[in-house]
């Protein structure tokens, strides 16, 4: 016999299995009772919160010979017929290949004769929203004085795609999306059923990825269950089929983005990548984890709003601490755009790539958000003591005189071996390897403390580079000490452009370049 998917072996038979729509339930079940039905019924939501199923319920206990309270007693002879796709009181339509005129007046037609057998004929049509405006007009006069033995239930995932004439004439029933406790409910007991091990931090994963979708969730717990199949289902293996990410990998990505280490988050990524993951599901996921983050900064009792560990929430209070308000709604935003952007984009990595670095960098944007984060930068280098104090001029140059391109404080005595790397620069850095080949290209040279070789970097990932990562700027030095034949100690500093190094250090290549003309002349 075939495999069967657990959403379609587990689908509900009575309204007692249907789980998180107790308000539509009840109402239903009270029609029965009183016999109180309506002629239209309209069901909306999202995807997988039973919908059809609740529908196919209400068919067959209108019909049943025998209802129950809690619906159909599925042993009559028109449960039976029902069940089998056999009966002609219950005909299921598919609105999005059944959505033109001449399909909607076979129903017309088919309305005007009384069933065979049975109370009801009951037409339940799936994606309602797809029928054209013409078919909409076949069947608003059906809809409007149906006889009294037709029943219509429309079911659509967009009502507010359908004309206003019909919605007027239906009951309209809110299907609510599934909360992560039903869903994960719902799963253990039929693991339990199924006699299937599965820990519960997986499930109530796979609940919170569903969506408030149970049928996503049994189809997601079906995937897992196959590829690690006759196995226990683990946290760790239920990520590693879904292509997400632990949110211990989330904190540390955090973490480096408050220390706008651009650096660190590239190599993070490089990481998840080459695990496998799913970017698009790793971009959901962490924006998922700064809303909870949003969400600890604005109040402290969120326990049962935010669904995690004691351990992973005391973490994330911890970087509550360490991040403003505005900063976690600028993230968001970006990550939020950036959801949008990766459903049709070819090169995903670059785009998230390329989002990280605006979230490290917020100079690069003009908005408000980016604005006070800048702000907030430059308070930081400032109180570091990282800003250098801009060179003050006494007097400026006349009008339309160029302004002399003077170092701003001239060294008396340039160490023979400090020379000797600037005048072999150009050689030095074509025999580094990349990547530190790639950030020295642009680098500059100046005097530091005590006539040390200063190297100046544009700040970004240069700066992060040789800073974030001492073992790189050991590694230059041992470059350097090769060339000259000298242990070399080489200071890193940092600029944000070219105008600031004129303005704040000297130039060696300029100072050397000049003297080494002198003697040639």
């Amino acid at each position: 016999m075939s495999y069967t998917a657990l959403y379609r072996k587990f689908r509900p038979d009575t309204f007692a299995d249907v789980k998180g729509q107790d308000h539509i339930v009840t109402t239903l079940k009270n029609q029965l009772k009183a016999n109180r039905i309506g002629h239209a019924y309209l069901f909306t939501g999202t995807r997988g919160t039973g919908k059809t199923t609740v529908a196919k319920i209400f068919a067959r206990t209108v019909n049943c010979e025998n209802p129950r309270e809690d619906g159909p007693c599925g042993e009559c002879r028109s449960c039976r017929a029902i069940a089998a796709g056999a009966s002609m009181n219950v005909i299921e339509i598919d609105a999005a290949s059944n959505n033109g005129v001449d399909n909607i007046r076979e129903i017309v037609d088919e309305v005007s004769y009384s069933p065979a057998e049975g109370k009801y004929k009951v037409y339940i049509i799936d994606e309602v929203h797809m029928l054209s405006i013409g078919a909409f007009n076949a069947l608003l006069k059906t809809l409007e004085e149906p006889p009294s033995y037709v029943v219509f239930i429309l079911a659509t995932t967009e009502a507010h795609k359908i004309p206003v004439t019909i919605l007027s004439r239906c009951q309209r029933y809110d299907f609510k999306r599934i909360s992560i406790d039903t869903i994960a409910d719902r799963m253990r007991e039929l693991m339990e059923e199924e006699q299937v091990k599965v820990e519960e931090k997986a499930l109530r994963y796979i609940a919170k990825t569903a969506d408030g979708s149970l049928r996503d969730g049994l189809s997601l717990l079906d995937q897992c269950i196959a590829f690690h199949l006759g196995e226990e289902l683990t946290y760790d293996k239920t990520l590693e089929v879904l292509g997400a990410v632990d949110t211990e990998v989330f904190s540390r990505l955090l973490r480096n983005v408050l220390d706008r280490n651009v650096l660190g988050c590239v190599s993070l990524l490089e990481e998840i990548v080459m695990q496998g993951r799913e970017l698009a599901q790793f971009v959901t996921d962490f924006t998922w984890y700064l809303r909870n983050l949003m969400l600890v900064k604005t109040s402290d009792n969120l326990e049962d709003v935010i669904d995690m560990s004691s351990d992973n929430l005391a973490r994330l209070k911890e970087e509550a601490g360490m991040a403003e308000m505005d900063q976690i709604l600028r993230y968001i935003r970006i990550f939020s755009e950036l959801s949008g952007q990766l459903r049709y984009a070819s090169q995903k990595r670059i785009l998230v790539e390329i989002a990280l670095i605006k979230l490290c960098r917020p100079e690069m944007e003009a908005d408000p958000d980016s604005l006070a984060d800048r702000i907030r930068r430059v308070e930081d280098r400032m109180e570091s003591g990282v800003l250098a104090a801009p060179a003050s001029v006494e007097s400026g140059p006349s009008a339309g005189e160029a302004a002399p391109q003077v170092p701003k404080e001239l060294p008396r005595a340039i160490p023979d071996d400090v020379k000797a790397i600037v005048q072999k620069w150009p050689s030095i850095v074509g025999h580094a390897d990349n990547p530190m080949k790639m950030y020295l290209k642009n680098a500059r040279l100046s005097l530091g403390g005590d006539n040390r070789l200063m190297v100046v970097v544009e700040d970004g990932l240069a700066s992060d580079y040789f800073q974030a990562h001492p073992q790189n700027k050991e590694q230059l030095e041992l470059l350097l000490s090769d060339f000259s034949g000298k242990e070399i100690e080489v200071t890193i500093q940092t600029v944000q452009n070219d105008r600031e190094f004129e303005s704040s250090y000297v130039d060696l290549s300029q100072v050397i370049h000049m003297e080494i003309e002198e003697e040639d002349d």
